[in-house]
């Protein structure tokens, strides 16, 4: 798997598995914490080391009990979590230290590759201030990358105008209906990686139709035409399956390439 380049000079995969649902009941976002970590597993065996998880999702010490579990080495892995933009995790400077370091422990790692800003905060002041303390982290090696998710354009260039250390990613909603074109541009313009949540969100019954004359020439599924599109726009994706087949079909998008015209029936969708 080709990996893209951060602007500190740190690889990140091009694909990584989300893991909102892991660990919980019936795979309920919101469901009663179960501590399974098969899916986790089953990932890991295929070959995904870009795990994306969030204090919000509730499950940091899922990942950290999975990274535990296996006999891959650590530093094959890049991890990533998120901070809330909520008083209790982000409110202050104390707040988000502690936050960092609950992050840190649960996760059960000496590092986090990448952090990220879950959501922008009131203002450009508190953004301001939760990354200061972001990048004394950084300095003290806990955490490698910081950047932020779910930032439009003016949110994302008042933090990188008054930044000491530039954000490497801005990881934001992008798949069929809504694929985000121009906040991603302007992402990659500023020196960032552009990286999709959701990217399966939004699909349905017309846009498999729509899909379906491309993922036959190509003898694939209308996710890995999806999925391929987004990495020829050097986007990086973490879809999320619970199912080993789907997870393995979901890194199987390197030996085909989309048509000019493939990618502009897919850029309408």
């Amino acid at each position: 798997m080709i990996p893209f380049k951060l602007n500190n000079n740190i690889e990140i995969p091009v694909i990584g598995t989300g893991t909102n649902t892991f660990g919980k009941v019936a795979n309920n976002y919101n469901g009663e914490l179960t501590g399974d970590t098969t899916p986790l597993h089953s990932a890991f065996e295929l070959g995904y080391r870009l795990i994306d998880t969030a204090i919000s999702y509730r499950n940091e010490d899922l990942v950290g009990k999975a990274l535990q579990e296996t006999d891959i080495d650590r530093k094959e892995f890049f991890v990533t979590s998120k901070i809330p933009n909520t008083p209790e995790y982000s409110g202050n400077d104390e707040k988000v230290s502690e936050s960092v370091k609950a992050s840190l422990r649960k996760l059960q790692v000496d590092y986090i590759d990448l952090y990220l800003i879950h959501h922008p905060l009131e203002s450009s002041e508190r953004n301001r201030a939760v990354w200061r303390i972001l990048e004394e982290f950084v300095d003290s090696g806990q955490i490698r990358s910081i950047g932020v998710s779910n930032f439009n354009q003016e949110q994302l260039k008042d933090l990188i105008d008054h930044a000491r250390i530039k954000p490497v990613v801005n990881q934001v909603e992008s798949h069929p209906g809504a694929w985000n074109d121009d906040l991603i541009a302007f992402t990659q313009a500023q020196g960032l990686v552009a990286e999709a949540w959701g990217p399966f969100w939004g699909v349905n019954e017309p846009i498999i139709a729509a899909l379906t004359p491309i993922r036959q020439k190509y003898n694939k599924s209308w996710a890995q035409v999806i999925l391929r599109y987004q990495f020829e726009r050097q986007v990086v994706v973490i879809p999320k399956s619970h199912n080993p087949e789907k997870q393995r079909q979901n890194l199987d998008i390197f030996n085909f390439q989309l048509s000019a015209e493939d990618k502009e029936i897919i850029k309408a969708l």
